[in-house]
């Protein structure tokens, strides 16, 4: 065993890992010990050190690496010191990953030094997408030499073997595969899933299951035996770092300590199975393996003490740590944009109409043709059809197919990846096919993009654009007719926009890309042609290049009488996208009684606009596509009434479509369910008798 270490290993290597693991060891004990200080919820590495310091000695400052919630060895290894765990474990102000805002080992980094860390959620196998967003970043990078790297960057994805069943799993497997992107999951299988056995939960571990996946190399280590690890570890990362291709390593571990301080092992395991997997306890072994090497015992004694002390003296120093103060709970859930006034000519002289299809086509070439980091994905937005509302024609011609492609049906990568683009510095221009088919990409938007740049601190604003066809016209039925913006408009730390014509539309476009912040477009599809009766304004001159139109700025797009309005016989309707057109028709009965406000976005939202008109008629309705009940529309006539409750004459009322679950396919019944301007009007002849 001597000549054995000693030829492929330096003794400071193998004495660093037992020392790293010593350290992890003391830290578990000591929040043990410690129940009634370490009050939130942590989960330690006890049982995976071996697999995580083998990989966190080999990773370089080009790399990025996803820990998962049991990776505190992974930090230990790449540099991070146990005060600076700790301050996350107790949640204190300085924190250095989320300021107090997370969970323990939930980093993000962009230490110059250091791998750097893109944000990740709690939720098992979710990190995969994200991740493999960076590895498709770098990608892009290298392969448009938009940035030179002293070494190929590496991506690690770490996980644990029964979040691999997870369906997005499987969808960044698969574009990693098609994509030969280059990055390592590593995948830790301590045969549990907090108290579901893998028995219970799947039919083989990771390496069989991968199998299927063409093009993506697979190996297995012993994950408790450090030597091992390292080998297999430097193998792995020198094949990517190398040939760019991905890889799936298996670390076989065990769990010595609980699922979390929350479910705790007793709980669950007998002491059969706790037993036999401490007998794999990865610093027992490598302890052993360095004692028949020839390292004097006392020497790791000292090792094990100094750790010990350098751990308490670490805990007791953050336990004094200040916590974070109340008034910074609302920092960082958006990055400051710098697009704040409308610049540039909204209607050049001699300019022609386009439609709302148009403006968004030449809005994102004219941004492609100027920004490299700029590309755009989603289903069937290629060369081949341009978009199946021909919303992308030209673009795959005119930028080639590593900038402008098609994905698999795989929504939750489509939005997911935009994380991980995001990241590296790239611009990531995404679209869904119909809003309906938005809600397998839900889980990332809400779990890993909402969120990135609140519990990052600021670290990683998800800076993409998310392109939603939306709406109904003409019997598109029940899949392809949906309206979703209520659903979007909960989720905190997105923006949203709803342009109902081809102007805004295109100063908008132009925004959300200059914008920090992930942005939802929500692109009614009645309105991209001007095809339905009534929406021939959608059509407009098309702004110069230099035109952009900031969020939450609504517009007045029909005033009503000053005489009227003093009178106390107008109403104001509140409304956005297809809403525009059915007001602006509604409005011919009335003889200037009525005002229309487009919000043009709804998050942020216009609200100093909306309750200073609102004051000024003292009658309201909000008129929106979507079903009434529990909506964004009833939501917002609720502030409204609130803040211009005294200014009122009448209740703020609402006006949507009938509560179905779907929109029928049915012409008939389609007309029945969604408003219009008859049936607006009607609702304007009963405000104005108030």
């Amino acid at each position: 065993m001597e000549n054995t270490l000693h030829e492929k290993f330096s003794k400071d290597i193998l004495l660093k890992a037992y020392n790293h693991m010593m350290l992890a060891k003391a830290m578990a004990d000591i929040y043990e010990e410690n129940r009634n200080v370490t009050k939130y919820v942590h989960s330690t590495s006890r049982g995976h050190e071996a697999i995580q310091l083998a990989t966190a000695y080999q990773l370089k400052k080009e790399d990025w690496v996803s820990p998962y919630y049991r990776d505190e060895s992974i930090l230990l290894g790449i540099g991070f010191q146990p005060y600076q765990l700790m301050l996350q474990l107790l949640a204190k102000a300085d924190d250095p990953f989320s300021g107090g805002r997370s969970y323990y080992s939930h980093p993000s980094s962009r230490d110059e030094n250091k791998p750097k860390i893109i944000h990740q959620s709690s939720a098992t196998g979710m990190q995969t997408i994200p991740t493999t967003g960076v590895a498709q970043g770098i990608k892009y990078i290298q392969d448009f030499n938009l940035q030179q790297f002293e070494n190929n960057p590496v991506v690690v994805c770490s996980l644990g073997d029964n979040s691999v069943t997870e369906g997005e799993v499987s969808e960044a497997l698969q574009f990693a595969a098609l994509h030969q992107l280059p990055i390592i999951f590593l995948v830790q299988d301590n045969e549990w899933g907090i108290s579901v056995t893998k028995e219970e939960a799947r039919t083989c571990d990771a390496y069989d299951f991968v199998a299927g996946f063409e093009g993506l190399g697979r190996m297995r280590v012993d994950g408790t035996n450090f030597v091992e690890s390292f080998e297999a570890m430097k193998k792995a990362i020198d094949f990517v770092r190398a040939e760019r291709k991905p890889l799936v390593v298996c670390a076989k571990t065990v769990l010595i300590g609980h699922h979390t301080s929350g479910v705790r092992r007793e709980f669950y395991r007998d002491e059969e199975d706790l037993t036999k997997h401490r007998a794999k306890d990865p610093g027992e072994i490598l302890r052993n393996q360095l004692l028949e090497s020839g390292v004097d015992e006392e020497l790791l004694k000292q090792i094990t003490k100094k750790a010990r002390l350098e751990a308490e003296e670490a805990f007791e120093k953050a336990q004094k740590a200040e916590d974070p103060k109340p008034e910074t709970v609302m920092q960082h859930i958006f990055a400051p944009t710098p697009i704040t006034e409308e610049v540039g000519t909204r209607e050049p002289e001699g300019g022609e109409k386009i439609v709302m299809v148009d403006a968004a086509i030449h809005a994102i070439q004219e941004l492609m043709w100027k920004h490299p980091e700029a590309l755009l994905y989603g289903q069937d937005v290629g060369e081949r059809i341009g978009g199946v509302f021909r919303e992308t024609v030209t673009l795959g011609k005119k930028f080639g197919s590593k900038r402008v492609f098609n994905t698999a049906i795989q929504e939750a990568y489509i939005i997911g990846s935009t994380t991980g683009m995001s990241a590296v510095g790239l611009k990531p221009i995404v679209e869904v096919q119909f809003a309906d088919y938005i809600y397998p990409g839900i889980n990332q938007l809400i779990t890993e993009i909402s969120k990135s740049s609140y519990l990052s601190q600021g670290k990683f604003p998800v800076s993409n654009i998310i392109r939603v066809p939306i709406g109904a016209y003409g019997g598109g039925g029940p899949y392809h007719s949906g309206s979703v913006e209520s659903i979007l408009a909960n989720i905190k730390g997105i923006k949203i926009a709803y342009p109902s014509n081809a102007a805004d539309f295109k100063g908008l476009l132009k925004a959300a890309y200059y914008d920090p912040n992930p942005v939802v477009m929500l692109e009614h599809k009645g309105l991209y042609w001007s095809k339905v009766p009534g929406t021939e304004d959608a059509k407009t001159v098309e702004p110069a290049e230099d035109y952009i139109l900031p969020f939450g700025k609504g517009k007045i797009v029909i005033e009503a009488d000053e005489n009227q309005i003093k009178k106390g016989n107008t109403v104001v309707v509140i409304t956005y996208g297809m809403g525009v057109y059915w007001a602006k028709e509604a409005v011919k009965n009335f003889g200037g009684k009525v005002e229309v406000i487009d919000l043009r976005t709804l998050i942020p939202l216009d609200e100093e606009l909306v309750f200073e008109r609102v004051k000024a008629h003292g009658k309201c309705i909000v008129l929106t596509e979507e079903q009434l009940n529990n909506s964004f529309a009833e939501a917002f006539a609720h502030r409204i009434s609130k803040n211009c409750f005294k200014y009122l004459d009448a209740p703020v009322e609402t006006m949507g479509s009938l509560d179905t679950p779907a929109v029928p396919i049915n012409l008939v019944l389609e007309k029945e369910m969604l408003p219009n301007a008859e049936k607006l009007t009607m609702k304007i002849e009963e405000m104005l008798r108030y």
